[in-house]
């Protein structure tokens, strides 16, 4: 699902921007404070998302200017500057009428857009966000900012320790390895002081007069217990803005991608086409296995791209006759690497040795990971927290190396196979330590 990034000229400003799909319609999500091209594939449930949306629309994702993939030294910019961007990024990918997908700090962006071009927007969505954060705007009892207070603080105190987590992804506040990979997003999204302007920016925005002046369909949708961004911006927003669907709810977490996702996904797939894919999802206890070749990008540049290709289609043939050979289903390709699934741990394990030996006959190394775990099956596709395991299980091997976790060590137990310890490591984006396991 990774996407190349390429960039559009707004002015003499590079914006980043990835596209992902090709249905019917353009989906142009606008992000929000904080976004990182590269790294928010890593998010938990990011990539799930994305997908979920590229079932029925062509998803556009991109990098506000001043931070992320963008141009990051553009001093302090205006909403009339970034809404530049926005129609740049449309242009770059030839989207005439795009549906305006604006997240947390992203939606008064959005707001300002659709009332300025209603031309060129065909439709308005807006989750978890606000016209205003001014606190004087919403009933006495009902405050506003005390999530983006805490923001604030971090930019100023303890911008990239990661302490924005409990606010962003609440169900991930104590799990120590998702405030490590937190921190990590913070510093590569921006920096302590392009933070800091970037917050106080945020406390000056003010579209309530243009919200209440909407002529695009709109839906929106607030979780009642957001823990960032206030349930009083979005009731303010269903109430003001003409004719829009509002849906809330439940739940803490502030971004779309975690959560209920099919619920949230469901009222936007409803309200763009008019009816609500019903998605049927078992839950399988299914082994992984993820390969990748060693190097590849040095190797390809080495060969050129003729016999590079010839190599590719031999490895790919290799794989594929182990994978079959030991019972096996190919689920993906993506470049140089497989994904497979097994009914049984020592299957999976004695396919990636077999593929790793094989392999050596091209003059290739791979690394390969193998988990087992509880998969979500839609349709002819496995996805859940398992899969995104194996990944990074394979992730931490070294070259020639098959790595299991620990699930997979015990539940192989009398096979014969032997292992070597490889340590206990944090996998990025997944909660917990894993031990790691070598196949001697």
């Amino acid at each position: 699902m990774r996407p190349k990034t390429n960039y559009a000229k707004s002015g003499d400003i590079d914006i980043a921007y990835q596209v992902v799909g090709d249905g019917p319609l353009d989906i142009l999500v606008v992000p929000g404070f904080i976004s990182h091209l590269d790294l928010q594939w890593e998010m938990l449930g990011f990539e799930d998302w994305v997908r979920r949306l590229a079932s029925f629309g062509r998803v556009i994702l991109f990098d506000k200017r001043g931070g992320g993939l963008s141009d990051r030294d553009v001093g302090d910019s205006t909403l009339e500057e970034r809404m530049d961007d926005l129609r740049a990024v449309m242009d770059a990918v030839g989207s005439a009428r795009p549906v305006i997908f604006g997240v947390s700090e992203g939606g008064p962006l959005s707001v300002l857009c659709a009332a300025t071009y209603p031309e060129r927007v065909q439709a308005l969505v807006l989750c978890s966000t606000f016209a205003t954060a001014n606190d004087d705007a919403y009933p006495a009892d009902a405050k506003m900012t005390p999530g983006l207070d805490h923001m604030r603080y971090a930019a100023e105190e303890a911008w990239g320790d990661g302490t924005t987590v409990r606010y962003i992804s609440p169900s991930l506040a104590d799990v120590p390895a998702a405030a490590e990979f937190t921190g990590r997003f913070e510093r590569a999204a921006l920096s302590p002081r392009a933070a800091q302007r970037q917050l106080s920016w945020i406390y000056d925005i003010d579209v309530r007069a243009v919200a209440s002046a909407l002529h695009v369909p709109t839906l929106i949708m607030h979780r009642t217990d957001d823990a960032l961004v206030s349930i009083v911006g979005g009731r303010w927003l269903g109430t003001h803005v003409p004719d829009a669907r509002y849906v809330e709810l439940p739940g803490n977490e502030h971004l779309p991608w975690q959560g209920d996702v099919e619920r949230l996904v469901g009222e936007v797939q409803e309200f763009l086409t008019g009816s609500r894919a019903v998605v049927e999802t078992e839950r399988v206890l299914a082994t992984v296995l993820f390969t990748d070749i060693v190097g590849s990008t040095e190797r390809a540049v080495s060969l050129g791209d003729r016999a590079w290709s010839d190599l590719l289609g031999r490895h790919h043939g290799v794989v594929r006759e182990q994978i079959q050979r030991h019972r096996g289903i190919k689920q993906d390709t993506a470049g140089d690497g497989f994904l497979a699934t097994f009914d049984g741990p020592a299957r999976a394990v004695k396919c990636a040795a077999s593929v790793r030996d094989a392999v050596q006959d091209l003059g290739l190394e791979i690394r390969a990971g193998v988990h087992t775990g509880e998969c979500e099956r839609v349709e002819d596709k496995i996805a859940g927290i398992a899969v995104h395991t194996g990944a990074r299980v394979m992730a931490q091997a070294e070259p020639s190396e098959v790595l299991v976790s620990s699930t997979v060590k015990d539940l192989v137990a009398g096979s014969g196979l032997t292992f070597a310890e490889r340590g206990t490591h944090v996998l990025k984006g997944i909660p917990g330590e894993w031990r790691l396991f070598a196949v001697a």
